[in-house]
């Protein structure tokens, strides 16, 4: 069942969301367009009603050839952006997910991060950049000094965390180690007293089933789009760039 959507809910537009609160100290900003660095994210959030200067200040912040990604989007980027990946998705939220540690799990920072490339290379669960690590908890299962499975936290809207780069290698696949990463992520997300969702794509039914078995409830249907800034961008591009401390 979908729940109603609540006017200026957090999760409307989750990336916005979490670069005005908890993440704020990633934020890069200019005009009323703010985005994460590329390096730890590609999401970029655009006000409700972006217009051509907006536009100018995405590109701006991104740069010629820069990838951005965008979810919950209501317009499209104008006709000389490059469009590479568009997809409906779904956004689930904790309806009582039974979230508990897993005992095999162990930490992961920055000294994993090419082990945890190299897992996505081999999995793609999305998005996942060199510092997405820094974004919140990742915990991962590794089998004979292997990194064979991990999950974490990517957009951290005030209150909510959102469950990101769940994988696990072909080798292990069917064990149960990606529900048990979910479930041990969220219950270090309930231990700070926030509420886990996560985002998934439509077409992925049977990934959404089991995000369903393990509690989590269909807030809302949502769409993800990524494009290319074009390499010159006609138009007024505003003045005074800022870019939060990180």
């Amino acid at each position: 069942m979908t729940a109603p959507l609540d006017p200026g809910h957090p999760l409307d537009d989750p990336v916005g969301t979490a670069l005005r609160g908890p993440h704020a100290h990633f934020a890069e900003r200019r005009g009323r367009v703010l985005r994460y660095p590329a390096e730890v994210a590609p999401w970029v959030a655009l006000p409700p009603d972006p217009g051509p200067a907006d536009w100018d200040d995405v590109a701006a912040l991104s740069g010629p050839g820069g990838s951005v990604t965008i979810t919950a989007f209501r317009e499209p980027p104008p006709a000389d952006w490059e469009v590479t990946f568009h997809a409906e998705g779904v956004q689930l939220v904790d309806d009582g997910v039974d979230a508990a540690p897993l005992p095999e799990a162990v930490r992961l920072g920055p000294a994993d991060v090419p082990e945890m490339l190299d897992l996505v290379a081999r999995t793609r669960p999305g998005p996942f950049e060199p510092r997405t690590v820094e974004l919140g908890t990742y915990l991962g299962v590794r089998r004979d000094g292997v990194l064979v499975a991990m999950a974490g936290e990517r957009l951290r809207p005030s209150g909510w965390s959102e469950i990101s780069a769940v994988c696990t290698d072909e080798s292990v696949r069917g064990q149960g180690l990606g529900s048990g990463l979910v479930r041990a992520v969220a219950h270090e997300i309930r231990q700070r007293g926030e509420t886990p969702f996560l985002h998934a794509a439509a077409a992925n039914t049977g990934a959404v089933r089991l995000y369903a078995s393990l509690g989590f409830a269909l807030r809302r249907r949502t769409a993800f789009l990524a494009a290319l800034v074009p390499a010159a961008v006609p138009g007024r591009h505003r003045a005074g760039t800022t870019t939060a401390a990180r």
